[in-house]
């Protein structure tokens, strides 16, 4: 079945309401994947491999992104899983690749996806209105909207493109500028269009692991073991305590 779209708003509107989040601000993600408690990894993966998610019969939560993707990439990317983990009724572990699939549920993840980090009132809120009434987006404009909600402008295009606040041939034209020449041009940093995050670990596994060990529930050995796997060094602890 083809994707609702007021469905989709309504989803994307009560999970913000659900999570303290306004109906047009960006979204921190790193802050937001913390304060739910979902582990996530950032790991090297193949270029149509972007993420997955996971959740177990108790509710633990858990993400993979590819931190070869470009950072505005990765945020759409764990938009995306997010409808997984809290809209989908039966979701089961499988590779994503936002963006490319015809399934309804990875269409419903996209819709979702932009939805979230792009909302109406929030981009509406940000575009001049001599462009709105003209529908003739800048690329100021365009650059403005990429690094507030920190998206990709292929995201960004087709949020505005579905809005009908471009048409198709000026998202095409648009498209075509390049990403990274234009927004060094207008004074914008250029992370956004780059890999990012490889190693990071967001969630609370080093917390745990840490309790287990304090209450001499695992070895040191096997605690620095976890620690190893989530790209931390435990040693250096050791070595600063000693220091102090």
């Amino acid at each position: 079945m083809k994707p609702n779209k007021f469905i989709i708003e309504k989803q994307v509107s009560e999970f913000r309401m659900d999570n303290g989040l306004s109906t047009s601000e960006a979204i921190t993600l790193k802050s937001l994947l913390l304060k739910l408690n979902i582990l996530t990894v950032f790991k090297p993966l193949s270029e149509n491999f972007s993420g997955m998610c996971l959740k177990d019969a108790s509710e633990h939560r858990f993400m993979l992104i590819n931190s070869n993707q470009p950072r505005g990439r990765q945020h759409f990317t764990i938009a995306h899983e997010l409808y997984h983990l809290y809209i989908e009724e039966r979701p089961t572990p499988h590779k994503c690749n936002p963006g490319s699939g015809k399934d309804p549920i990875e269409q419903s993840a996209d819709m979702f996806a932009s939805s979230l980090l792009m909302p109406e009132s929030g981009i509406f809120q940000l575009i001049p209105e001599k462009e709105l009434s003209t529908s003739n987006i800048s690329i100021a404009t365009i650059l403005k909207l990429e690094h507030y909600f920190s998206v990709s402008r292929t995201a960004l295009l087709y949020r505005l493109l579905k809005m009908k606040l471009i048409t198709e041939t000026t998202r095409s034209h648009l498209a075509e500028i390049g990403v990274k020449h234009s927004a060094r041009c207008f004074g914008y940093n250029t992370a956004l269009y780059e890999p990012a995050n490889e190693g990071l670990v967001i969630g609370d596994f080093g917390e745990k692991a840490r309790c287990l060990f304090e209450q001499d529930k695992i070895s040191e050995g096997h605690y620095l073991e976890l620690l190893h796997k989530i790209n931390i060094n435990g040693m250096q602890e050791n070595e600063d305590s000693a220091r102090c």
